[in-house]
C-alpha cells in the first residue's frame, strides 16, 4: 500500500474536469485507489465519490493505492495534481 499527501494547488480546486481526469487515469490500473480528506475516504475510481470530496484550493488530501501497479497509479495521479490539471 502506498500513501501520498497532496495539497490542491489549482485555483479552482477539484471540480468536474479534474475529477474526470483523476477517474480516467485511475481506472487504467488494477490497484484499488482511494482519496482521503480529513475523516472522509472515497473510491478514487468513482466520479461521484471524487466530486463529493469538495476539495478546494489549498486543502490537503491523501492518495491511497493498494495493488500490483500501485506505484504507477500514484505516480500518474500525483503528476496530474502537480500539473494543476493543465488549468494554469
Amino acid at each position: 500500500m502506498i500513501r501520498k499527501k497532496i495539497v490542491i494547488s489549482n485555483k479552482l480546486g477539484m471540480h468536474a474536469r479534474p475529477a474526470t481526469l483523476i477517474v480516467k487515469a485511475a481506472t487504467k490500473y488494477r490497484s484499488d485507489f482511494k482519496i482521503a480528506k480529513k475523516d472522509i475516504e472515497i473510491n478514487g475510481k468513482s466520479i461521484m465519490g471524487v466530486m463529493t470530496l469538495a476539495a478546494e484550493y489549498g486543502s490537503s488530501i491523501e492518495l491511497i493505492a493498494d495493488g500490483v501497479d500501485e506505484e504507477y497509479l500514484i505516480k500518474e495521479i500525483a503528476e496530474l495534481f502537480a500539473s494543476k490539471f493543465g488549468e494554469e
